[in-house]
């Protein structure tokens, strides 16, 4: 009987480039629990990748066959971290993108026979609401023990939103625009009794005395019914300037104490993201596991070519992050701690919060959450519909239309400009037409 789900979710900027399939694998786990024999450790029943930056624009707008190379190498490196382990199989329920950013949950085979349902949802935050910037977002249907009617949902989220020091503002915007503008879209049948006069409803079959009605329903990211997870590069700072030349030194060291001035601790105290949420301003009704990992952004090309060559923990001191931006904790794994419609039973139990080490392919280091969620359904106390910060946007899946077309504009004139393969594409186009129109002037003067 199954009374809990555990979850792995990792969230990871791939800074546009295909990642290292082995040197990913490797590490994938590397926030779970230290064990000796990891074999022994139970697997997650479900694994959520949170991806941003996930290919060039050109790639990402246009989708498709387009973006089948990096969605690959990332499903490899699920796999292989998963048979490196365990001897267990691991079934990709969901991929979907907005853009540039990411989403793929796994789930183990065992555990997937019992998801009825899977919804999907997607918005842009970037230019013209785009999807250079995002999020994208999966509500998995989980059938309980308790009784075959009874299902659980859990709703994760991939997000990446506006970037640079200066930019709070347009951050808790964005995450407004997730609210308004991320929803999920759920088609019921309603049966609807047949009140005309002169039906002998006691003797007219049953599919005469109902009509059914299709109706849409348009459900945010707030449910009450559901448990909700959101991962991405959330890019709140450590100050809401740039760094100039003399605050360097205040720049975090690696090894140090903690009561050393260039331990990461001090700087976490300004960090952006804590102060907006203890404000009410961003992420509303959401929490964190306590932080004890050093900042995830940003890493120089130096540091990054120490972790290829496997020398950045051998005394790196200087050097690791880049001087235009503050080290940061860019990288977060949020969640709703106990859903409003499930009762008291119902609470997200955080296990294990740690970062990855720098791979040599981004400037940003994965994060990973593992936790666990209980599945026993409870009639609330309260029956008060859950707090939402905004209403849906009525107008959300004409935005989402509109924006996507915009991307695959954007993606085509990228491809042709940005790419080398798009270039020869051109270049082979405009030899076709300049010889076209040689023959036809050709001919035309005969």
């Amino acid at each position: 009987m199954i009374e809990s789900l555990s979850i792995y979710i990792l969230t990871f900027n791939c800074a546009r480039n295909l990642v290292d399939v082995d040197r990913f694998a490797r590490h994938f786990f590397d926030a779970l629990p230290p064990t000796d024999n990891p074999s022994s450790s139970p697997s997650p029943d479900l694994i959520v990748l949170s991806l941003q930056e996930i290919a060039p624009i050109a790639y990402a707008f246009l989708g498709g066959s387009f973006l089948t190379p990096y969605i690959t190498a990332l499903d490899q490196v699920v796999y292989r971290a998963v048979a490196q382990r365990w001897k267990c199989n691991y079934v990709n329920v969901a991929t979907d993108n907005v853009g540039m950013t990411g989403l793929m949950v796994f789930a183990r085979s065992d555990v997937a026979e019992r998801i009825s349902s899977i919804n999907t949802a997607r918005a842009g935050f970037g230019v013209q609401q785009m999807g250079n910037k995002g999020a994208v977002g999966a509500r998995l249907a989980f059938a309980t023990d308790t009784s075959p009617g009874d299902t659980v949902h859990l709703t994760f989220i991939a997000a990446h939103l506006a970037p640079a020091e200066d930019a709070v503002e347009q951050r808790n915007k964005d995450w407004r625009s997730m609210v308004e503008r991320l929803v999920f879209n759920y088609e019921t049948t309603v049966f609807q009794e047949n009140d005309e006069v002169g039906v002998d409803t006691e003797s007219t079959a049953l599919l005469q005395r109902h009509t059914s009605i299709q109706r849409n329903e348009n459900r945010g990211i707030f449910d009450p019914t559901s448990y909700l997870f959101l991962a991405g590069d959330l890019n709140y700072r450590t100050s809401n300037f740039s760094p100039r030349e003399a605050d360097q030194a205040r720049f975090p060291q690696a090894n140090v104490e903690p009561t050393s001035p260039r331990h990461y601790l001090h700087l976490l105290e300004e960090d952006q993201l804590t102060r907006e949420m203890k404000q009410f301003r961003s992420f509303h009704g959401l929490s964190e596991a306590p932080i004890t990992f050093s900042p995830t952004y940003k890493y120089t090309y130096a540091a990054q070519q120490a972790a290829r060559a496997g020398t950045l923990d051998a005394g790196l001191q200087e050097g690791l992050w880049t001087s235009t931006r503050w080290p940061s904790w860019c990288d977060r794994i949020l969640y709703l701690e106990t859903p409003p419609g499930m009762g008291e039973g119902a609470r997200v139990k955080p296990l294990r919060y740690d970062s990855l080490p720098l791979f040599p392919t981004s400037d940003h280091r994965a994060v990973a959450l593992w936790a666990s969620v209980t599945l026993a359904l409870q009639e609330p106390e309260d029956t008060t519909p859950p707090f939402t910060p905004y209403p849906i946007d009525p107008g959300w899946e004409r935005k989402r239309d509109t924006a996507r077309k915009k991307e695959l504009a954007v993606g085509c004139l990228a491809y042709m400009t940005l790419t080398w393969e798009g270039n020869g594409v051109l270049v082979a186009s405009v030899i076709t037409f300049l010889a076209a129109w040689l023959v036809l002037r050709s001919l035309l003067n005969v």
